[in-house]
């Protein structure tokens, strides 16, 4: 069996594990710090055997899922040790800092920088859960900087998991991903700070949320080990899309002070097309 290592088993780690256990015939080793997840993972099945670094030279596929800020320095030393057929990919959702990190590595070639746009506001291996992957939209970056054949076996290992491809440069990726992706959850978490901090009755919460508030909400539950190194990585990039949002949030303000019902009708009106734009997403 071929040998599969996952570095790092949260959730985005946790559940690659189980679905390339289920799809593929790799057997599955995980690298942990925490020792607690490496005994969770096992209970669960997502991992056949606990490993470590001086284990990797002979993995056919090394998955990197630890936070973004040690990104850089975990794939230079899996890059170290690996064999030359080995595939390494790494799963972080900012991508310029990592690839500009090992972009004079002599074994660069085997890396494939991936983002899989899919998760859940869950963290751990508890959270991980088979098919997270299926229909979701992976982002590759700098694919020309990878040997053909080891791209040829990322794409495959993105065909199991059912993954739709995108390629774009890490500096097009992270401009967008901090719009669509990392301002929502910098949103969601201040307005789970604004409601905890207006609203003292944690019971008054529970029972007057809405479906609206509670789908909102959702990503503050979200790790805050996970999320502040991905804000202060792709911090050039959120702060502007932050200065469009608070622009946009004085303006709708100022509506209400003036008693402007056209304008607000008009505003969330526009804003309406959205819908068309997300038509299809569940």
């Amino acid at each position: 069996m071929e040998k599969l290592v996952v570095i790092g088993l949260g959730l985005i780690g946790g559940s690659l594990a189980l679905d390339l256990k289920k799809r593929t015939g790799y057997k599955v080793y995980g690298i942990d710090k925490n020792k607690e997840h490496i005994k969770k993972a096992l209970t669960l099945g997502i991992i056949d055997e606990e490993s470590d670094f001086s284990q990797i030279c002979d993995a056919s596929v090394v998955i990197i899922a630890v936070p973004v800020h040690i990104i850089p320095e975990v794939t230079k030393r899996v890059l170290d040790t690996i064999s030359s057929e080995t595939l390494v990919f790494d799963v972080g959702s900012v991508k310029n800092e990592i690839c500009k990190a090992v972009a004079s590595h002599p074994n660069r070639k085997n890396y494939v920088a991936a983002h899989p746009l899919a998760g859940t506001e869950f963290s751990g291996p508890d959270a991980a859960i088979l098919n997270l992957f299926d229909e979701k939209v992976n982002i590759l970056c700098e694919v020309d900087k990878t040997d053909w054949k080891i791209l040829d076996k990322a794409l495959s290992v993105f065909k199991n998991l059912n993954m739709r491809i995108k390629m774009m440069s890490p500096e097009e990726h992270d401009r967008h991903i901090a719009y669509v992706s990392h301002l929502s959850h910098v949103s969601s978490f201040m307005l789970g700070k604004t409601v905890l901090g207006i609203e003292k009755n944690e019971q008054h919460i529970f029972d007057m949320a809405s479906t609206g508030f509670a789908s909102t909400v959702r990503l503050a539950k979200s790790s805050a080990t996970t999320w502040a190194p991905i804000f202060l990585q792709n911090k050039k990039n959120i702060l502007r899309s932050l200065d469009e949002y608070i622009k946009n949030l004085n303006e709708f303000k100022q509506m209400m002070e003036d008693d402007n019902d056209e304008a607000l009708q008009e505003t969330m009106n526009n804003t309406n097309y959205i819908k068309i734009v997300l038509k299809g997403i569940k």
